[in-house]
């Protein structure tokens, strides 16, 4: 009886420590899922930034010799839609 006592604690020691091992792993994949997700937010608040900076400013790249060759690669990096 103490012996099977014993390998019943050690079955269960053994799923628990398993289950810890999948949490972590769950929440190591969250981790890399949220920071690539929050660095996709920030992207898009620089693009969004830029594209206010772009379109105010759009004379001024007009005066500008290779001006309008900068405003459009610049409009196509920061993804702008020519209105």
């Amino acid at each position: 009886m103490s012996e099977n006592l014993s390998q019943l604690y050690l079955l269960n020691l053994f799923v628990t420590v398993a289950m810890f091992i999948v949490l972590v792993f769950r929440a190591w994949v969250e981790l890399r899922n949220y920071s690539i997700m929050w660095r996709e937010i920030e992207w898009r608040k620089s693009c969004e930034a830029a594209a206010k900076i772009l379109r105010a400013e759009k004379d001024l790249f007009g005066k500008v010799e290779g001006g309008e060759e900068l405003y459009k690669a610049l409009s196509e990096l920061f993804q702008i839609a020519e209105s």
